[in-house]
């Protein structure tokens, strides 16, 4: 099972392109497009820095696919 997240209007309100976003957690942008796209679940330590960089926990970041943001 994968991951739903919110990394793509977490990145707009922000008003950061991929690449900003890439730069900020030292990831291609690519990796960035992949996660935003489902593609890639990232590791923990990447969900961890994803989640600081945004000052938000890991679950309002991450949730398993099915389940609904709250």
């Amino acid at each position: 099972m994968g991951v739903k997240n919110r990394l793509k209007v977490l990145r707009a309100e922000r008003d950061w392109t991929q690449a900003q976003l890439a730069l900020e957690l030292d990831v291609s942008r690519q990796t960035v497009n992949a996660i935003e796209r489902g593609k890639f679940d990232p590791s923990l330590p990447l969900a961890f820095r994803i989640a600081d960089l945004f000052d938000l926990s890991i679950e309002t970041v991450f949730r398993p696919n099915g389940k609904e943001h709250s």
